[in-house]
């Protein structure tokens, strides 16, 4: 089903769409029989375990989607799915509510210990519903939309979904090369 405006569909909203729906197949297929052991599982003392990893690139989209939201309508009432559908209480993290694990020490990523499939599939697939609506609510003209002015050039709504599409989609090879290490461990 296409995104429309204007009752056209846009492309450049179609194609984010898409990518973004990828990425949540992907993670559907990673999680489908994972066992808790794979999810811990890190190919050496300091790489992120699969586990993490899928947490990590869902707190990254459900945070910038929701920083989106705000930027395009301050009114917004768009909130992280991660404190709104209560997602941190279920995962009881030793982190910070606000915590992405944007530059975790590898001693922080070790304390992660949640690694149960369904849990991270079902915080995942929350967080994609909530980036589907936003997208949907979006016009190709938004993509050009100053965003973050804080960095040189500022950030505008399209180069914010591309670096969120750029950063879960390398997570998740991340995830699959780490899933394919373990499989070959057990072997």
């Amino acid at each position: 089903m296409g995104l429309k405006e204007n009752g056209v569909e846009t492309p450049a909203i179609m194609l984010l769409n898409d990518g973004f729906t990828r990425v949540h197949e992907g993670i559907g297929s990673l999680l489908t029989d994972a066992t808790e052991p794979m999810l811990g599982f890190r190919a050496s003392s300091t790489a992120n375990p699969v586990g993490w990893l899928i947490w990590h690139l869902s707190r990254v989209q459900d945070d910038h989607f929701a920083h989106l939201a705000h930027a395009l309508d301050p009114g917004s009432t768009a909130e992280q799915c991660w404190i709104a559908s209560d997602w941190v209480s279920r995962f009881d993290l030793p982190y910070e509510v606000n915590d992405t694990g944007y530059g975790q020490s590898s001693e922080e990523v070790a304390a992660f210990g949640m690694y149960e499939a369904e849990l991270l599939l079902g915080y995942h697939a929350d967080v994609h519903e909530r980036a589907r609506k936003i997208l949907a609510g979006l016009k190709d003209g938004d993509l050009a939309t100053v965003i973050d002015t804080s960095w040189d050039p500022a950030v505008t709504a399209g180069s914010r979904l591309v670096s969120i599409l750029g950063e879960t989609t390398s997570h998740l090879g991340q995830a699959q090369l780490v899933h394919g290490i373990y499989n070959d461990r057990q072997n």
